[in-house]
């Protein structure tokens, strides 16, 4: 499973692209608004730090003029992914833009047949809102499981991408379902890491090394 950092704070994606673990970054107008900073200045920089797809959203309604929008974001690094909502409009600009070689990643996903459309358009990334389907008591596991079904027995080639992905189960949950890519707030790719019995033996290691009174360098 490829992890994607989901926030505009280059600092973070700075830090998670030291560790070797990151595949790439969604962003969209909310998080830019959060780092207060120019739009296209944003994802020009994460594009340089990482190599993988950065995800930059268009922000129109209509197809025309999504894929103008499409063309001069593609125009901020060669890694570029296109976001466009699933709409008919959206899904007009994917055809046309992934047409034109570019990844497109079509966004606000919220059922198996959103997503089965965005494959036909030939969608790059497919995105599957699992947390804001948990929050009006809906089971977003189930969807990312149904859109599996229905992409492997089709041999379609979009791309599972988990978003709105809150807690660490869920990423664990997508992953044995068989999502291709989890995004993820960077405290949670954090956190993944992180496990009690971990930090417990640690502790108990480096206290039987320290009376040993030995040094390794």
């Amino acid at each position: 499973m490829k992890f994607f950092a989901d926030t505009a704070d280059t600092a973070a994606i700075r830090e998670l692209a030291e560790t070797g673990l990151l595949d790439g970054v969604t962003t969209n107008p909310s998080l830019v608004m959060k780092s207060g900073r120019d739009f296209k200045e944003v994802v020009r920089d994460i594009c340089a730090m990482v190599e993988g797809p950065v995800s930059a959203e268009t922000v129109a309604l209509d197809a025309e003029t999504m894929i103008a929008e499409g063309r001069e974001l593609a125009r901020l690094g060669d890694n570029v992914a296109i976001k466009v909502p699933l709409t008919l409009d959206g899904l007009k600009a994917c055809k046309t833009l992934t047409g034109e070689g570019r990844m497109v990643n079509v966004t606000l996903c919220f059922s198996a047949n959103q997503a089965l459309l965005a494959a036909k358009a030939g969608a790059t990334f497919i995105s599957p809102f699992v947390g804001r389907l948990d929050d009006i008591n809906l089971d977003g596991m189930e969807l990312i499981s149904d859109i599996r079904q229905i992409y492997d027995n089709y041999g379609f080639e979009t791309q599972i991408l988990a978003a709105s992905i809150r807690t660490v189960n869920h990423v664990s949950e997508a992953a044995k379902i068989g999502a291709d890519v989890a995004t993820m707030p960077p405290e949670v790719i954090k956190k993944l890491a992180a496990h009690p019995l971990t930090d417990k033996g640690l502790d108990a290691f480096l206290k039987d090394w320290e009376k040993t009174g030995q040094k390794i360098l």
